[in-house]
């Protein structure tokens, strides 16, 4: 057997030799065709049956010779029968396929089969409907045809003939016969009457029975007929235009804006962009725009804006037969430790400033004293301390006179003076309460000339403002004070009308552990009664409770009467004004609208609005260093003042800025805010809690207490001053100058120097001068006297230098030899 191209020459059965053809594919042998001179022959494939003239199938086992090599018989046995298996496994698919192929269109023909049914079983049971409600209906105008004329019959033959009845069917002789064929052509689905032409009109059997329930109109028919008329005669149908009027805000989404109108959104797009503006429907446009479309459609505009909502709370016209005499609001104003506390103690015979932190007042009070005479007066106490100045400001808008105090052994203090003009900016009379006066060196007249400084004119300098020297200690001209009070009141004929909704101030305000926010309000109009609601600066409530000045709980509370109020949802800011409204929607609505606005205006403030701005603002806040902290205050008043005493703290390298301000005791949230910005917590007449404490010595959080605020500004003033970085200062302490040269191995140059002047020290700083010129600045690198290094050569004394890390002197050139002393700063 040869091999040549694939070709193989293979003898069978004796015959000549001839050409034998033999594909191979990975390794399997194909079906062999033997090509002689007289015919084709097709060879199987090794262990194939090979077909016999007598028709039996007979196995033939492969030659090995003829098999290819590397084949065995077992494995030809093998790949025979996984051959057969996948031929069946492929007969079995397709059988299974074919079956699940018949399967769905049987499925399909039933569901189809069913749905016929279905909808021919609808349609029989409308029409036996319909024909069932033909047939009622000709029974019911059968039996009232037969009424009629029942009716008729009974009436004299002399009288007027009856009224037809309301569906307009005139009675007759005879019964009428029903319209078979316009039945029939309806049925049909001719052009027959339309039973619903004649569904509204009402027969006196239907109107007797009553069983149709609820029928349209006849006037509703008619518009129907007309505009089906119309429609018939190609007219155009218009429909009535509806004018409406549209409240339109300071901006509003196109969709809006067509629903207000009534009209479709593609319109009102459509005539948005005949103007210019191409927008969708959910773009917003301006109040400007908004009224121009409005117009177009020919409907009414009403501008309105955000804040309508607070037109709730209507400024009240008090008729003067409804004004009655109110008590007078006085509050007492000077500078700290000049007696305002004590003297009003003395007036209210209570021991108030002896509960004060240091004998400090650091909160507003308010407090109502009556007289020996009857005359009931409500008291302010406001702070003296440089930081309460927000509080002194709004006890003189909430007041009717103000009594300045003044030692009449000090002299006239900042705080007197800005007190003055606090009370000249409310434009409110003055009283001057000269306190002190059993001192030793007590000196009225030197106050009041101290006032003519600031324009203050009292009466004994023949001005028009009232004086009285008085003294908290043994009361003395306190009786003098109370009746200059009351003269001052019936001069200014003190009106208010209580009965109305209520209004007032708030004075101070807390957050209690056991009552919640409270706030302090002094009510200047109308009374609050428990069970108001009332809207607050950002916060609203219901007034769960009121409690005047002795701690008794009170059901209402006029004007000029001081209470705390219960039932807040929030703290509210001091100074903020309390409004009684109807309901609490109105009341959330306001609060609402007002905390949105004061964020709005918090996050402007401040805001670079270019880019230059903004760079520069980077670059002021990269040369700055900030001290955070956080403050936590037994009141709304005390807070304000922390913060603001903390604003004037600081220069244009060091700043304090507060993180945090609130009322309340200090909770765990503040030490997880003062962790992640690593800021220590005041508090202020306020302490943490047990969580918050613990979780402060986990993380190592500094909590520090105070009751008198000097303290706390001391200390955040010193804490800002260690931020600030160390003055460095030179002190000249010789200089030296170089005789010659010298160039020592391993050394470099080394000057050969005489200290003309000073000291010269081996731990100093150096500069190299050249003709009084700077060249050089640096440290020594050696200095020596003969062959010894020592720390430091007198003056008049020679010596040898060496600069570290630079070679170039020459004979002549001056050392200067200096230290530097750092020195430690302090804030202002």
């Amino acid at each position: 057997m040869s091999d040549n191209d694939g070709k193989k020459t293979l003898g069978i059965g004796g015959a000549r030799p001839g050409n034998v053809k033999q594909s191979f594919s990975h390794g399997r042998t194909k079906n062999v065709v033997v090509e002689t001179k007289r015919k084709r022959v097709m060879v199987p494939k090794p262990g194939m049956a090979k077909p016999s003239v007598g028709g039996s199938n007979k196995v033939v086992k492969s030659d090995p010779a003829k098999r290819p090599a590397g084949i065995s018989d077992v494995e030809m046995e093998r790949r025979l029968k996984a051959l057969k298996m996948a031929k069946a496994r492929e007969v079995e698919d397709a059988a299974k396929r074919k079956a699940e192929d018949d399967a769905r269109a049987a499925e399909r023909e039933r569901r189809k089969a069913d749905a016929e049914a279905k909808e021919r079983e609808e349609k029989e049971r409308e029409e036996r409907v319909k024909a069932k409600a033909e047939d009622d209906e000709r029974k019911r105008t059968k039996a009232a045809e037969a009424e009629t004329r029942a009716k008729a019959a009974a009436q004299p033959a002399t009288a007027a003939p009856a009224e037809a009845p309301r569906g307009g069917n005139k009675p007759s002789a005879a019964p009428r016969k029903p319209d078979h064929d316009s039945r029939d052509r309806q049925n049909k689905g001719g052009k027959g009457r339309n039973d619903g032409r004649r569904s509204g009109k009402l027969t006196l059997n239907q109107a007797l029975s009553g069983d149709r329930g609820r029928q349209r109109s006849m006037a509703a028919i008619k518009r129907k007929q007309e505009r089906a008329r119309l429609k018939a005669m190609g007219g155009t149908v218009e429909h009535e235009k509806v004018i409406r009027d549209v409240q339109v805000p300071e901006a509003i989404v196109v969709s809006e804006l067509a629903n207000r109108m009534a009209e479709r959104v593609a319109d009102v797009v459509k005539a948005l962009m005949n103007m210019g503006m191409m927008v969708t429907q959910n773009q917003s446009i301006d109040a400007d725009t908004a009224e121009l479309i409005v117009e177009e459609f020919g409907h009414k505009i009403q501008r309105v804006s955000d804040a309508d909502v607070e037109d709730v709370i209507h400024a009240v016209e008090d008729k003067d037969e409804d004004l009655k005499s109110r008590p007078p609001v006085i509050t007492v104003m000077g500078h700290v430790d000049h007696g305002k506390t004590s003297l009003l103690d003395a007036i209210r015979n209570a021991k108030v400033v002896s509960g004060e932190a240091g004998g400090i007042t650091q909160h507003i009070g308010a407090y109502q004293v009556n007289t020996d005479d009857g005359q009931l007066l409500t008291f302010l106490d406001t702070p003296g301390h440089a930081a309460f100045t927000s509080m002194r400001s709004r006890g003189a808008q909430v007041t009717d006179i103000v009594i300045l105090v003044v030692a009449a052994d000090d002299a006239v203090m900042p705080q007197t003076i800005e007190a003055i003009a606090h009370a000249k900016a409310a434009d409110v009379p003055m009283i001057v309460a000269i306190n002190k006066i059993d001192r030793p060196n007590a000196n009225p007249d030197k106050v009041r000339t101290d006032l003519l400084q600031h324009e203050v004119i009292v009466e004994k300098m023949s001005g028009d403002v009232l004086d009285v020297e008085v003294s908290a200690i043994d009361g003395t001209g306190l009786d003098i004070l109370l009746e200059n009070i009351g003269l001052q009141a019936e001069l200014l004929d003190l009106k208010a009308n209580p009965d109305r909704a209520a209004s007032g101030a708030v004075i101070e305000a807390q957050l209690d552990v056991g009552r919640g926010p409270v706030a302090t309000v002094l009510v200047q109009n109308g009374t609050l009664r428990r069970g108001d609601i009332f809207v607050v600066g950002e916060q609203f409530g219901r007034v769960r409770a009121l409690i005047n000045d002795k701690g008794e709980r009170i059901e209402e509370a006029g004007p000029s009467v001081p209470v705390e109020v219960l039932g807040l949802n929030g703290t509210p800011e001091a100074g903020d004004v309390l409004n009684v409204v109807e309901t609490e929607a109105q009341a959330r609505e306001i609060a609402e609208f007002r905390a949105h606005a004061a964020k709005e205006k918090r996050a402007a403030v401040g805001a670079a609005t270019t880019l230059e701005q903004l760079m520069e603002k980077a670059k002021e806040d990269s040369n700055v260093t900030e001290m955070p902290i956080l403050v936590k205050a037994d009141v709304q008043g005390s807070a304000e003042a922390i913060v603001q005493a903390m604003a004037k703290i600081g220069n244009d390298e060091v700043r304090v800025r507060v993180l945090h301000s609130g009322v309340g005791a200090i909770t765990e949230s503040d030490i997880g805010l003062a962790e992640a910005s690593g800021a220590p917590v005041f508090g202020f007449n306020v302490r943490a809690n047990a969580s918050a404490r613990s979780t402060a010595n986990q993380k190592g959080i500094e909590i520090r207490y105070y009751s008198v605020i000097y303290d706390l500004v001391d200390d955040v003033k010193a804490a800002a001053s260690g931020l600030l970085s160390a003055e460095i200062r030179e002190n000249f302490i010789g200089y030296a100058k170089i005789q010659e040269v010298f160039k020592v191995t391993g050394v470099g140059k080394v000057a050969g120097c005489l200290v003309t002047e000073g000291v010269a020290r081996r731990s100093a700083g150096v500069r190299l001068l050249r003709d009084n010129i700077v060249i050089h600045e640096g440290i020594l690198k050696t200095l020596k006297r003969f062959k010894d290094e020592v720390p430091e050569v007198q003056s008049g004394q020679e010596c040898g230098m060496a600069f570290e890390k630079y070679d170039d002197i020459r004979a002549g050139d001056v050392i200067e030899i200096f230290e530097r002393e750092e020195i430690e700063r302090a804030l202002e």
